[in-house]
């Protein structure tokens, strides 16, 4: 593992670990719509360090851990950085946009960075495969981008369960511009993908006012 994964996982655990003991703490920094339009806008980025529970912390530490290192491995650390926390931006700011108009909307987690992290990974890999929950078939990475992709929208337009869609949209989104901006080359060695991956954002802005509560 390299040592910046290391570092952004102990990260996440000891500020998780602090707003699981402390619910004031947890309050202060998680993201909501309402304080962050009132001038609070560091929670866009602590917010990310925080998570509900044991389990939401593991499944988003795991992510990073398997993935990461194809994107460092093609670009070094300064632009993985880069790609993490705009990523995790993205994410607020996609919240922040669909969720307007609702004061107390709040939402946590790596999600939205870890996202970016995983689309950045599949466009700099367009061959890796992935093993879901144990089970010994291989899934191309892009089908489980696009798919993932596609249910985040579905479960934004219709609230599926307690997770942040829109955060996980918007760090997908911002792991795909950040890669290609900071990797050109990928539209040349993995066009086909560039293309693939496109196409569930493209089809979230035509669609954009029905998937609007």
């Amino acid at each position: 593992m390299e040592v910046i994964v290391l570092i952004l996982i102990i990260a996440n655990v000891l500020v998780s670990m602090k707003g699981f003991n402390d619910k004031a703490f947890f309050e202060q920094y998680k993201f909501q719509v309402g304080p962050v339009h009132q001038g609070q806008k560091i929670r866009m980025l602590t917010s990310g360090f925080l998570h509900v529970d044991m389990s939401h912390l593991l499944f988003n530490m795991l992510t990073l851990y398997f993935f990461a290192n194809a994107v460092i491995d093609h670009l070094g650390n300064p632009k993985f950085l880069a790609i993490y926390f705009g990523s995790l931006l993205a994410g607020s700011l996609f919240a922040l946009n669909f969720h307007k108009n609702e004061p107390y909307y709040s939402a946590v987690g790596a999600s939205g960075a870890v996202m970016g992290v995983v689309y950045s990974s599949i466009l700099l890999n367009p061959s890796m495969n992935l093993y879901l929950f144990f089970i010994p078939i291989p899934i191309p990475a892009y089908v489980f981008g696009v798919g993932y992709l596609l249910y985040s929208m579905f479960g934004m337009k219709n609230s599926w369960g307690n997770i942040g869609h829109s955060a996980h949209i918007g760090g997908a989104i911002g792991g795909y511009v950040l890669t290609l901006l900071l990797y050109p080359s990928a539209f040349l060695e993995n066009k086909w993908m560039v293309i693939i991956l496109a196409i569930p954002i493209v089809l979230m802005f035509v669609f954009k006012d029905k998937l609007e509560r």
